[in-house]
Formats: C-alpha cells, structure tokens, sequence
C-alpha cells in the first residue's frame, strides 16, 4: 500500500529468481480467487510429482518430473509470501499427509510424460486467465513468468515425446487449393441426416478432447485400483464409464469423417492397488480435471458450426456437470471441500447486529 508517496517493499521468490515486491493496493476479489487458486493446484502438484519422482526410471522422463516438482516449490514459496503480505491465512491445499511417495508405481513412465505435458498445457490457460485478472504489477509479474515457466515445460516434454516417437500428432488433411466463401446455410448442418464435411477446427476440437478423456480414463482407471474408501472408488468408476462413452462419441465422428482416432493410455496403468495418494487428493484431483474438462467442452462448442456437433457438445457438458456436482457433494460429506474466499453475505450480517 502506498502512503503519502512513500512505498515498502518486501522480498519474496518469483519463479527462478529473487525480486522485490512493492506493496501495492488490496488484492481484488479476482486477483485473491487466483492465488487461491493456484495454491491449490500447486500444492496438489507438489504431491504428484513428489511421488513420481520416486519411480520414474528414464532419466529424460526423469528430469521433466524433477522440473514439474521444482516449480510447483518455487510457486508455494511464492504464493505464501503474497498471501502473508495481504495478512490472509494460507490455504491448507495438500500436504505430506495425502502423499505415499513409497507406494509402488501406479502408472508407466511415458504416462507419466503426457500427463506432465498436459499440465504444461492447462497450467498455460490457467495462467493465462489469472494474469487477465490482474491489476497490480506485482501479480501481473508473477503470473507471467508462470506463464513463461509452463510454456517451457511443455516445449520440453512436447519435444522429448517427438524424440522418442511418442508424440500423438492430429490426423493431417489435404492443404487447401484456393480461399472460398460458403455459399449455402447447409454449412451450419441440422440435428439429422447426412452433415457436411468437419471443418478442420472442428475436428481438431475433436481428436484434442478425445485425448484428454483417454488421458482421463486411465487416471481414474489407476485411481478406482487405489481408492480407500468404497464412495470415492465408485465414483472414480463411474467417471471412468463416462470418460469411455465420450471416447467413444468423438472417435465415431472422426471415424464417420473418415479420420483416424487417438490412441489410448490404460496399457501404462500398472496393477497396484496400494494407494499413493489420499482420497481427498483423488477426488480433488478427478473434480479439477472434471473443470477443466468442461471448459474445454464450452470452447469447442462456441468454435464448431455444425448444429449436431453442438447438440453433442451441449449433453456431453450436461452429462460432466452433472458429474462434477455430484463430487463436490461427496467430497463436502467428507469434509475435504476447502472453502474459497467469499463474497460478505450482507443480509446475515445485518441480521446478526441487529439489537
């Protein structure tokens, strides 16, 4: 806060590096969700990757880990040193009691790889957002070189897996001849019958959130083996049947396109069934990705034209959100539901000081 032109400055870390932080105006309610936020997130990373770090035998492999572990360290310390300048109690996030880092490993070390690539790819949107929600610099500063720090990390395993011949490439289509304009409303379809062809964008749409449920399924696939509580397995169960049923939904239409669908991942789940991480962190874990998930489902609709496909889009994210709703509630039965910053409830306020 700045007084009468005078300034304080606090020394905090910010990605690699040290600077300093001048104190600047109160966090906004959009700025404090953020940091939540991505305390969060970070904390949750920290637990993963501190697990994977025991287990991962390539030694390429090895290094993206090490990388991950280190920056989600970096953020923690980073994150703290805002939320106890703004005199706000830290959030309990995860800890070393929903971490076994000594349970045998739960997935391959190539799984382990794309899912470090796919986190590179989320943690740069969710950056990307809460630096647009940032007004003070100091923020702004963070955020970009979180953003700057994941976009690295996903160069680097995207390129490792392109090294090792492991990189899922989208279907390649021919370059077109010439620019033309649609000349027929029939571009944007009907709910039935013959539909033109995908647009390239649509498709991309397609083949992109085809990988990620695969991604998803064999996550919970590994989780369902691991869970302690029988609540928490079934529903990990019941998101893993419904992951399959997307799958399933998106290659038919790259299939009917005459396109070739992605792989799958349940081959790099091993066969454990000891657990290496808490159920709260599981359900936490599967809700994030559930979010995520939906957002995504929300881009593709807005960028695809044809009316079937977003009649498809619209009961799938039905479908997820019905899904999500369903873990916040189990997850607020067991008491594992952190509560985020909220906005004053005026009126109970009121009633409570009235005399």
């Amino acid at each position: 806060m700045i007084i009468h032109g005078s300034s304080r400055h606090t020394k905090g870390k910010i990605g690699y590096g040290v600077i300093y932080v001048k104190a600047e105006s109160p966090f906004t309610l959009a700025e404090l969700a953020q940091l939540w936020g991505s305390y969060q997130n970070d904390s949750l990373a920290q637990c993963v990757m501190s697990y994977f770090i025991r287990h991962v035998e390539d030694p390429e492999i090895r290094s993206c880990v090490d990388e991950s572990l280190a920056l989600s360290m970096q953020h923690l310390d980073a994150l703290t040193v805002f939320f106890n300048k703004a005199n706000c109690p830290i959030p309990v996030g995860f800890t070393a009691e929903d971490v076994y880092p000594d349970a045998p490993p739960l997935f391959s070390d190539l799984f382990v790889l794309y899912y470090i690539q796919q986190m590179g790819v989320l943690g740069m949107n969710t950056v990307s957002v809460s630096l647009a929600y940032s007004t003070r610099n100091d923020l702004r500063t963070y955020f970009s070189s979180c953003q700057s720090e994941y976009m690295a990390l996903f160069n680097k395993t995207t390129d490792l897996l392109l090294s090792k011949g492991l990189y899922i490439r989208s279907p390649y289509i021919p370059m077109p001849k010439e620019a033309v304009f649609v000349q027929s409303r029939q571009f944007l379809g009907s709910l039935t019958g013959k539909q033109r062809p995908l647009a390239a964008l649509e498709a991309a749409d397609l083949f992109s959130n085809m990988q990620r449920n695969a991604l998803g399924r064999a996550m919970l696939t590994g989780f369902s083996q691991v869970a302690q509580s029988e609540k928490v397995r079934n529903y990990l169960l019941q998101g893993k049947g419904i992951a399959a049923k997307h799958i399933e939904m998106f290659s038919s239409a790259l299939s009917t396109a005459d396109l070739p669908a992605s792989m799958t991942w349940d081959v790099e789940v091993t066969d454990s069934t000891t657990p290496p991480f808490s159920d709260k962190l599981l359900m936490f874990h599967t809700t994030a990705l559930i979010t995520s998930g939906l957002g995504y489902y929300g881009t593709s609709m807005a960028t695809t034209m044809r009316k079937d496909l977003q009649i498809m889009y619209t009961r799938l994210s039905a479908e997820v959100a019905k899904y999500a709703g369903e873990g916040a509630v189990l997850m607020i039965d067991e008491g594992w539901f952190e509560e985020p910053p909220m906005v004053p409830d005026r009126d109970a306020l009121a009633k409570k000081n009235k005399r």
